[in-house]
């Protein structure tokens, strides 16, 4: 369902019904185990995958940062220059 590197491969599934009688697939909740890290500021431009290829070596790895900063969507992480987030260990 997922390709093997995205951050919910692994992610289990539950199938249930909706009041209409449809049968749907859904991910579990993902819960997110405190990550270690280096603070960094973001500059104007920054971009996460940018981030991962630099630290990695594999720009689709940008969702550990996500993780790492608890945020749903990666894009508000850079959203604003001066704010500070944490760049995981690799």
């Amino acid at each position: 369902m997922f390709l093997p590197n995205s951050r919910y491969a692994k992610v289990a599934t539950v199938t249930t019904t909706t009041s209409a009688g449809a049968t749907v697939v859904a991910l579990k909740l993902r819960h997110l185990t405190p990550a270690g890290g280096q603070p960094h500021t973001v500059h104007a431009g920054d971009r996460l995958d940018l981030y991962a290829q630099a630290r990695s070596g594999d720009a689709t790895q940008f969702w550990h940062m996500a993780d790492a900063n608890t945020a749903l969507d990666s894009r508000t992480l850079v959203e604003r220059p001066g704010v500070t987030i944490t760049l995981p260990e690799t």
